[in-house]
């Protein structure tokens, strides 16, 4: 194998090692404030609505659920970075070697070889890891509404709503109501009341 060969290959890897330490870089999510509204003035036959951005954000169930998924998706992406950066050191550091002549052609080819197994490993890794947490955090999502469902069923039984809709920042499916319609405030604080009763049991 060439020197020039071997050096565009190191080039090669490097750039493929850069690009996945850009896409292991965490994202990061912010919730959408909503103003509170008075209380609950809404009767039996009523249709009335939630702000789902208000309640999440003020649910704590989910911000117990969210903040455990963060830092355990944090230190995923850490450790994976922490690898990553690895892999770009020592293929740097081939390069160096390639480019002093320190290396025989065959100890360049198996530690070539060696950087590309380690580059795929850790790709199948970041993307098995993404797969992972995608899936947990489709489950927290599903256990969070889940809770939510159980109690305004439960909630409705005694107050009789025609229909509880929801409202967000994303769909807007209410554009405007009567703020004596909105019963976010009541539900997040019955919400929070049985998460805490079930929590401490």
């Amino acid at each position: 194998m060439k020197k020039t060969s071997l050096i565009l290959a190191c080039i090669a890897l490097l750039v493929s090692v850069a690009t996945l330490v850009f896409t292991l870089l965490s994202r990061e999510k912010k919730p959408v404030e909503t103003e509170p509204v008075p209380g609950q003035t809404a009767v039996a036959g009523d249709i009335v609505f939630i702000q789902i951005d208000s309640l999440l954000m003020n649910y704590d169930m989910y911000n117990d659920l969210m903040s455990a998924f963060q830092s355990k998706y944090q230190a995923s992406q850490d450790e994976l970075q922490k690898k990553s950066r690895q892999l770009e050191n020592d293929a740097k550091s081939f390069e160096n070697q390639i480019n002093k002549g320190l290396l025989t052609r065959s100890a360049a080819e198996q530690q070539q070889q060696n950087l590309l197994k380690r580059q795929e490993n850790l790709q199948n890794e970041a993307n098995n890891k993404q797969m992972e947490l995608q899936e947990e955090e489709f489950v927290l999502n599903n256990q969070v509404l889940d809770a939510i469902k159980t109690f305004l069923a439960k909630y409705n039984e005694e107050h009789q709503f025609a229909l509880i809709l929801t409202s967000s920042q994303a769909t807007n499916i209410v554009m405007e109501g009567n703020s004596g319609l909105d019963i976010t405030q009541e539900v997040i604080r019955g919400l929070n009341e049985e998460y805490i009763r079930n929590r401490n049991k």
